[in-house]
């Protein structure tokens, strides 16, 4: 049995079509059912429905031989495992070029983040991405008190929580609606396909089979 964990909304969409490529259907539709193991056209395929940020935990620990997840979980992942997946066990083939966004830092539109900067201020920053905030400021010497929240973000700097956040942007709608502004660019995020090492040796013909077909529909 070959287990693939993925987490609803945008990466399931955008991963269907690189499953058909491999020859593999889902059966059921996520946000229709209650299940959290969903069945597919292939006996010894199936596909577990957990939370984005447990996709990496479940492959480190062999809950599931693969998952689909951001560059920005697995970072935050690696960094308790000394910044690397594969000592999490972790083995990263491919970059699926799925779900794509970016990491930015916002303020309100009324802060004057160039001027704090370059004073050397000390910045509250609100994120619950701790380790990619951590060291884009440490590189540009910024001197900064990390809050980590896990949900609205854009909160924050409105009622006076921190000066800045760091966080994901698709559209910016939710920024602008919020009167915050970019003001750098961190990084820009896509969707990974991480396999567990150890299931890659037990099971390499048929994990190899899946990572070749996706490989092949992103044109890698």
């Amino acid at each position: 049995m070959i287990t693939l964990a993925l987490s609803k909304g945008r990466i399931f969409e955008e991963t269907l079509p690189l499953l058909r490529a491999a020859g593999i259907e889902v059966l059921e539709d996520p946000e229709k059912s209650r299940k959290l193991i969903l069945t597919t056209n292939q006996p010894d395929v199936r596909v577990l429905v957990v939370r984005a940020t447990d996709v990496p935990t479940y492959v480190q620990y062999g809950g599931a031989d693969l998952g689909i997840t951001g560059k920005d979980t697995l970072i935050e992942h690696a960094a308790d495992w000394g910044g690397s997946t594969s000592a999490a066990g972790l083995y990263q083939p491919l970059d699926l070029n799925i779900a794509k966004c970016r990491i930015s830092v916002a303020v309100r539109a009324d802060f004057d983040y160039a001027s704090a900067v370059k004073q050397g201020s000390r910045l509250k920053v609100a994120t619950k991405y701790v380790a990619i905030a951590r060291e884009f400021f440490a590189t540009k010497g910024v001197h900064v008190d990390l809050i980590k929240l896990y949900g609205s973000m854009e909160l924050a700097p409105l009622v006076g929580l921190s000066d800045a956040i760091v966080d994901l942007v698709s559209t910016g709608n939710t920024l602008k609606a919020n009167h915050l502004v970019e003001v750098e660019h961190i990084m820009d995020i896509s969707s990974q396909l991480v396999v567990n090492q150890a299931a890659l040796k037990l099971k390499q013909a048929s994990i190899r089979r899946i990572i070749d077909a996706f490989a092949s529909a992103v044109g890698k």
